[in-house]
């Protein structure tokens, strides 16, 4: 099936491998993504509109080329590796009980995003507006407080004390 300039809306898209492929100029509204592998897909000027992903692989993809028309995704109990959401406006999305391994959050407005039981290990945050967002039971977050906005951002004991590691300071 052709992907690359069409238009899907309400579709599911369920076990499908999305290896290689190009969403390229595509529009995808109020979508479902179900245990689908996406990696190395080219995402530019693809348009997302309340997509959700759940238990999808997505490996290497740029979403910060994607049209940033309404843009709005969803992710839960998925793998996410390799993918780049920088300089985006994430404000309102969902990261629920997922692996989000070495993705770049750089510049990006994360207001009330939630990262609630997702593991963040090696994820970049850099800049980014974490305001009233949730780590929740999240773990392997590295946050340094002063190169990002924290305001009313929810975290859980043990995992806060991270927020500390950017100090040459040791803890008893």
């Amino acid at each position: 099936m052709e992907y690359q300039d069409e238009e899907f809306e309400e579709e599911e898209f369920k076990e499908i491998d999305f290896a290689e492929i190009s969403f390229r100029n595509t529009k995808f509204i109020d979508c479902v993504f179900n245990n689908c592998k996406l990696s190395n897909v080219d995402m530019n000027n693809c348009r997302l509109q309340d997509v959700k992903f759940t238990n999808c692989k997505i490996v290497g993809l740029d979403f910060s080329k994607c049209n940033d028309f309404i843009f709005s995704i969803g992710f839960e109990n998925c793998y996410l590796s390799y993918c780049i959401f920088s300089d985006m406006d994430l404000e309102n999305t969902d990261f629920i009980n997922c692996q989000v391994y070495d993705c770049d959050f750089v510049n990006t407005s994360l207001k009330n995003t939630n990262f609630e039981g997702s593991n963040l290990t090696n994820s970049l945050f850099r800049n980014t507006n974490l305001s009233r967002a949730s780590f929740r039971n999240a773990s392997n977050y590295s946050i340094d407080p002063n190169n990002n906005f924290l305001k009313k951002t929810k975290f859980s004991i043990p995992e806060v004390i991270s927020l500390l590691n950017v100090y040459d300071i040791e803890i008893e």
